[in-house]
C-alpha cells in the first residue's frame, strides 16, 4: 500500500507550553491534528476550569489561518483540588478531563499529588460524573528504579485505585511497558492507555548505545526491546483501548543537550507520519485510522472528525532543527533521518 486516507487524526496528549512557546507548537500541532489534549503543566499549573479556559484562548490566538484546531483542555490535579471543579469540567465545552501526576514524576510535576489517598474525594466525584482521569504512570520513590517504576505504579497504585472505583474512566498515559499494556487488556472498556511514537519505534538501546543520545530522553524511559514490541502488538491489535497520545514535548537543544538534561521528545511536525511508519513495519498500516482517529474521540466521547488527511509512502529527511522561541532550537525526534510516509 502507497497511500492510505484517513479521517483527521487526534493527539490525545500534548505540551504546547505557554506564552512564545506557542508560536513553534501550535502550528505544527494543528497541521497534523484536529483535536488535542493540552497537558496542564504549566508554570502556574492550569488548576481550575477558568484558567483551563483562558489557556485555551492563548493557544488559539496563534492557530494558523485556515486551519482548524480544537484545543481540549486538562486540570493539572493537586492535594487541594477541589470536587466542584468536577462539576463545572461537566458544564465546560472546552474541558474534558484531570491530570494527576505524582509530585516530582517529570517536568514541572512539583505540585503534584504527594498521596493518591488525598483525593479520593475528588475522584469519586469523577467516577460519578465519568469525568476522565488522566495519570502519569510511574512511582517516584529514589529507591525504585526508574525502569521499574511503571511497574510498580500497576501494583502500587493503579490497581488499588480501580478496586476502589471501578467504574472510573480511567488513562493511563504514554505506556512503555509489557506490563502496562497486559493490565490495560484485563480491564474493562472504562480503562484505556495512549501510546507515543518513541515508545513504538525505539527502545533503551537506541538512547544508549554508542553514547547517551538525549534527544531520545523522555519519561517514562524508554524500555528493553520486548517492551517495544508488545506495544507495537497492542497499538496495532485494532483494539479501542488504545490510541494515540504524542506526549510531543518542547524542550530547546540547550536544555536537553546539558548536564542535567530536560525530558521529553518533540515529534509534533511528523507524529504521523511517524506511526504510519511504525505501522508498516510490521505490516499494519491498515489498522493506523482506528489507533489515530477513532478510538480516542470515541472514548471521550467526542464525534470523529469528518475530514481526511493522505499518507504516502514517500521519503522525507526530518529537519536537523527548528527554530524556537527567544532564538533557540529544539531538534525533532528522528532528526536528520530518513522517513518512508509523508502528509500530503
Amino acid at each position: 500500500m502507497d497511500k492510505i486516507t484517513l479521517l483527521q487524526p487526534d493527539d490525545w496528549h500534548v505540551h504546547l507550553r505557554d506564552g512564545a512557546a506557542l508560536q513553534r507548537t501550535v502550528p505544527d500541532m494543528a497541521k497534523q491534528f484536529s483535536r488535542a489534549i493540552c497537558m496542564p503543566n504549566l508554570v502556574p499549573p492550569i488548576k481550575t476550569v477558568e484558567e483551563a479556559h483562558a489557556y485555551r484562548e492563548r493557544i488559539m490566538a496563534h492557530v494558523p489561518a485556515g486551519l482548524s484546531f480544537d484545543p481540549r483542555m486538562v486540570l493539572y490535579f493537586t492535594d487541594h483540588t477541589s470536587p466542584e471543579e468536577v462539576k463545572k469540567i461537566k458544564k465546560s465545552d472546552y474541558v474534558n478531563a484531570i491530570k494527576m501526576y505524582p509530585a516530582g514524576a517529570t517536568t514541572n510535576s512539583e505540585h503534584g499529588v504527594t498521596d493518591i489517598s488525598n483525593i479520593y474525594g475528588v475522584i469519586e466525584q469523577m467516577e460519578e460524573h465519568q469525568v476522565p482521569l488522566l495519570l502519569h504512570g510511574e512511582v517516584t520513590h529514589h529507591h525504585v528504579d526508574i525502569f521499574d517504576r511503571e511497574k510498580r505504579f500497576l501494583d502500587e497504585v493503579l490497581s488499588p485505585l480501580l478496586q476502589q472505583f471501578p467504574k472510573l474512566k480511567l488513562v493511563l498515559e504514554h505506556i512503555t511497558t509489557s506490563e502496562a499494556a497486559h493490565f490495560i487488556l484485563e480491564q474493562d472498556r472504562n480503562v484505556a492507555a495512549t501510546i507515543t511514537p518513541q515508545h513504538l519505534l525505539f527502545n533503551r538501546n537506541d538512547m544508549l548505545v554508542g553514547g547517551i543520545k538525549p534527544h531520545f530522553y523522555c519519561l517514562p524511559v524508554l524500555k528493553r526491546q520486548t517492551h517495544q514490541q508488545t506495544l507495537l502488538e497492542v497499538a496495532t491489535s485494532g483494539n479501542p483501548k488504545f490510541f494515540l497520545g504524542t506526549d510531543s514535548a518542547p524542550h530547546s537543544k540547550n536544555a536537553k543537550e546539558n548536564a542535567c538534561g530536560c525530558a521529553g521528545c518533540y515529534s509534533a511536525p511528523i507524529a504521523i507520519e511517524l506511526y504510519a511508519q511504525a505501522f508498516d513495519q510490521v505490516g499494519k498500516i491498515e489498522r493506523l485510522e482506528g489507533f489515530a482517529s477513532h478510538f480516542g474521540a470515541d472514548f471521550y466521547g467526542l464525534p470523529r472528525n469528518s475530514t481526511t488527511i493522505s499518507l504516502v509512502r514517500e521519503e522525507q529527511v526530518v529537519p536537523e532543527q527548528l527554530d524556537y522561541m527567544d532564538g533557540e532550537k529544539i531538534i525533532p525526534l528522528y532528526a536528520g533521518k530518513t522517513i518512508q510516509w509523508r502528509k500530503v
